[in-house]
């Protein structure tokens, strides 16, 4: 499974990571950024009741849209995410307990994308396991910096996170990244909170169309 995540990762060139305070219809948001050409969701640790939320959806959403979890701190987290039918797991950075997120998301068949900026970071990514390697804060390094990573790891997948939108999302591609991840300026809280799926949707269009 975890091959399966990077594929479509490597075919839609985009995920979104969805921070909301709340979300009453995972199930909605899903289908909304499907239809505007997103099918890979990382639903975050930082939203209250996420592993139920991760039930409901991975229960009753399609089977094209890939849902992970996200801002995953400790293995426990990582089990619980799994167990609700988590298809990936993401991390912020490299926590304590990132040899163990690695083991239990491969046990279960899940893809792991690891945080790290500095070089020395994702060699650790690497060395763990890691299917992927986030670079965060990606706004702060800027595409050309994940080019320098590429020389050292030509072969390391590269997804950047962190202040990537329509302006500067293709650069990224271009500098090697095998997707980007994008953020409130696709999903903003208060459409999610005002159940704006139209708009939703409409972000995800064009935000695809500016990969292109």
């Amino acid at each position: 499974m975890s091959n399966a995540v990077i594929d479509t990762l490597r075919a839609d060139q985009a995920l979104v990571v969805v921070r909301a305070s709340r979300i009453d219809d995972p199930v909605a948001l899903c289908d909304a950024l499907a239809a505007g050409g997103i099918r890979t969701v990382e639903l975050t640790y930082t939203t209250p009741g996420l592993t139920d939320l991760l039930a409901d959806v991975t229960a009753r959403a399609g089977d094209d849209i890939v849902i992970g979890a996200g801002t995953v701190l400790t293995a426990d987290q990582a089990r619980a995410a799994l167990a609700a039918g988590a298809r990936f797991l993401v991390t912020p950075g490299l926590p304590p307990e990132a040899a163990e997120i690695v083991a239990a998301a491969h046990e279960a068949g899940a893809a792991v994308i690891l945080g790290a900026l500095t070089p020395t970071e994702v060699l650790a990514a690497t060395t763990l396991g890691a299917d992927a390697v986030k670079i965060f804060p990606a706004r702060t390094v800027g595409p050309r910096y994940l080019s320098d990573l590429r020389g050292p790891f030509p072969e390391v997948a590269l997804i950047p996170s962190g202040g990537v939108d329509d302006d500067n999302a293709a650069e990224f591609l271009r500098a090697g990244a095998i997707a980007v991840t994008a953020g409130t300026s696709v999903v903003a809280p208060t459409d999610v909170d005002e159940a704006r799926w139209d708009r939703i949707t409409t972000n995800a269009t064009r935000f695809r169309a500016a990969l292109r």
